[in-house]
């Protein structure tokens, strides 16, 4: 049985499949020691390598895993900057398989909820505009909102890369010349949020995304600080992308045909040693 190479890539985490399509289109990826192609299958045979290190796919598979971080303003999203800024990366627990994969991102001055997962197919699908995940934002506004506006922003504007409007609009109170106001969106577009409010000439002071999908920001989990979700809250999170959460494979010891069972350190076959143990229950 074959697949296609991103997605058996993405499935042992070693990115997302777009991340591995653009390896591939850079000639970074080789099958069998040639230089792969975006669409090519292949079978649990193949010798995979990328930047020349081999990419081992066993039958071990190892736990998925998925993370909440709270991402504090200051901080980029990728895993190096040429600035010198601080990543979210730092802050991330150490993985000894896989590697994690951010769900979208936020901007430098944005904070707030960013899922993670070694899981490449799960941010594929989480983020690919088909699925429309719903993404919320509590925005503050330095100044009015007038009525005009918030037609607008329910209508739509025109964006440099096409039309943009709010889902949802939801006024959430204030004092003196700041007031919130919650926002939700379908897709993920760079920096879109900030700039649909720019298009109606509205000041946006802070930004902080609140729930993606069906997962929303602890109340208790600190900026700079991460947690592990558990399998019972992860399961919902793949079935809204009609994935199921999968079970780990476990590493198979290899048993010949007729070979005699290990002796124990008695120098009785486990199976022997037992039966033992059950008979003297039974005294």
């Amino acid at each position: 049985m074959t697949e296609k190479l991103q997605k058996i890539l993405a499935r042992v985490g070693v990115g997302s499949r777009r991340q591995i399509e653009g390896w591939i289109a850079e000639g970074r990826i080789t099958v069998n020691g040639q230089p792969a192609t975006i669409g090519l299958r292949v079978g649990p045979e193949a010798r995979i390598a990328i930047d020349g290190r081999a990419v081992p796919l066993t039958e071990f598979t190892p736990k998925p895993r998925v993370l909440i971080y709270h991402k504090p303003e200051g901080e980029v999203c990728t895993r190096e900057d040429p600035q010198g800024r601080k990543t979210i990366y730092e802050n991330l627990p150490k993985l000894r398989h896989g590697r994690w994969i951010s769900i979208g991102r936020l901007d430098y001055n944005t904070s707030g909820l960013l899922l993670l997962t070694t899981d490449g197919e799960l941010a594929h699908r989480l983020m690919h505009p088909s699925h429309e995940i719903e993404r919320e934002y509590a925005v503050r506004i330095l100044g009015e909102v007038t009525q005009e506006m918030f037609q607008r922003l329910r209508e739509g504007v025109q964006l440099e890369d096409g039309p943009a409007k709010f889902d949802d609009l939801i006024e959430a109170g204030g004092t003196g010349a700041n007031h919130w106001y919650h926002v939700i969106l379908r897709e993920g577009r760079n920096r879109e949020v900030r700039r649909i409010w720019d298009a109606v000439g509205a000041n946006v002071s802070r930004l902080i995304r609140v729930r993606y999908g069906n997962i929303g920001l602890p109340r208790l989990l600190r900026p700079g600080k991460s947690r592990e979700l558990e399998a019972e809250e992860a399961a919902p999170l793949y079935e809204s992308v009609g994935l199921t959460l999968p079970v780990p494979k476990a590493r198979k010891t290899l048993r010949l045909r007729g070979a005699a069972a290990a002796p124990t350190r008695r120098g009785k076959t486990d199976r022997e040693d037992r039966k033992d143990k059950y008979k003297h229950r039974r005294r």
